[in-house]
């Protein structure tokens, strides 16, 4: 159990929040065009955020106790993104390249702010047969999940057993209390948003990751790719727009040492958002085995043979004119091969957003995190965390 609580703690700075940073960069609208000439485009986009948080933190041991104040990223990072396009005949050629930074170094090093490339990709895209990615960008296993979160551009949960609350990197935002987060990774991914009016596919094969153990006389190999898919929909109906989804992921990994059973990683996540006037309610969950129920890259752990996890995410929101109010419930169960005991995930949170411009927002959130595990754990966990901030982008 120790060892996996070091090794999430020694992911935050490099991981977490990079891929909603980056699913909004994607769906950015106020992207700054550099070069517009000749079919060929180039432009930039960006968000800065900082937040001053107060956590309560009550866990298992009174030296753990306390009352901790910080100035840190919400579960977006900071990001700046540059885009390229070229439209050659019927070929469509297109890049994306994005750099986020940490604002908090090290209490030992003062320039420890960490800089992590999260996306790093091209496409080949046509409106007859659709569009081909090559590169690194977001797995599609938990993709929707995370990126329709309504608290995106809030702050989410801290938990100070994961070490959330001292750590240098973003919040959790509902990852591992609703689903897990869907690691960056080489791939190869075709998607076709033409099969339907509304339909849309992506399949995808992934670099493979080792989930299961060297022995003495063995070796960890994968004789197939991590497969990947999701498949949405989107529709109206009685003046509401709704919008489904599927994805998954499938893997395994075996030993050249035969009495070293394999491990089959495979996982189902799903959601639907309906979306009527000022109103938003969304409703998405996630089965996995064999998959960590934190990052759906495993963080490298070889010990996931046995593992299972699910999890659901309750959210709705209502806005009106530049104020929005978003409410949140997730939790996600752990049959205990996770940080090695069985144990639920949950967060409860409410925010308020306030539009001033096109470019600036203001945030104020309310966030409750529980750990429940068996007595003696020592992983039990209390949390409550107040962040107000203010949200630039371009």
């Amino acid at each position: 159990m120790h060892n996996n609580k070091i090794a999430i703690t020694r992911f935050l700075p490099l991981t977490l929040a990079t891929a909603v940073a980056l699913a909004t960069a994607q769906q950015a609208t106020a992207e700054i065009v550099l070069y517009d000439k000749d079919d060929t485009t180039f432009s930039t986009d960006g968000y800065i955020n900082a937040f001053y948080v107060n956590s309560d933190v009550d866990r298992d041991g009174e030296q753990f106790d306390r009352r901790q104040s910080r100035v840190k990223m919400g579960f977006l990072p900071n990001w700046i993104g540059f885009n390229f396009g070229k439209q050659i005949d019927d070929l469509k050629l297109s890049g994306r390249s994005s750099f986020w930074v940490t604002i908090n170094d090290s209490e030992t090093n003062g320039t420890d702010t960490a800089i992590d490339v999260r996306q790093f990709y091209g496409t080949v895209s046509s409106p007859e047969w659709g569009e081909v990615l090559v590169g690194k960008d977001f797995g599609l296993f938990s993709r929707s999940n995370i990126f329709l979160d309504e608290l995106l551009a809030g702050y989410g949960n801290v938990s100070d057993t994961l070490g959330l609350v001292d750590g240098n990197g973003v919040s959790f935002g509902n990852i591992g209390t609703g689903y897990p987060y869907p690691f960056p990774t080489s791939q190869i991914t075709y998607r076709n948003n033409n099969l339907a009016e509304g339909l849309r596919v992506a399949v995808g094969i992934m670099d493979p990751v080792d989930t299961n153990d060297d022995s003495a006389t063995g070796k960890a190999y994968q004789e197939n790719p991590r497969f990947e898919s999701e498949v949405s929909y989107q529709f109206d109906l009685g003046g509401s727009t709704i919008y489904t989804w599927v994805n998954g992921a499938y893997q395994t990994s075996e030993n050249t040492d035969d009495t070293v059973d394999k491990v089959t990683s495979k996982g189902l996540g799903y959601g639907v958002q309906a979306k009527f006037g000022g109103l938003s309610l969304t409703g998405s969950g996630f089965q996995a085995k064999g998959i960590n129920p934190f990052f759906t890259n495993n963080l490298g752990e070889p010990t996931l043979r046995d593992i299972d996890s699910d999890g659901y995410l309750l959210q709705g929101s209502y806005t009106w004119g530049k104020n929005r109010v978003a409410l949140s419930y997730g939790k996600t169960e752990d049959d205990g091969n996770g940080l090695g005991v069985a144990a639920d995930y949950e967060t409860r949170g409410i925010a308020y957003f306030r539009t001033i411009n096109d470019n600036l927002k203001l945030v104020a959130e309310y966030n409750q995190y529980q750990i429940d595990a068996a007595a003696g754990s020592g992983l039990n966990e209390d949390t409550d965390t107040f962040a107000v901030g203010a949200v630039l982008s371009w």
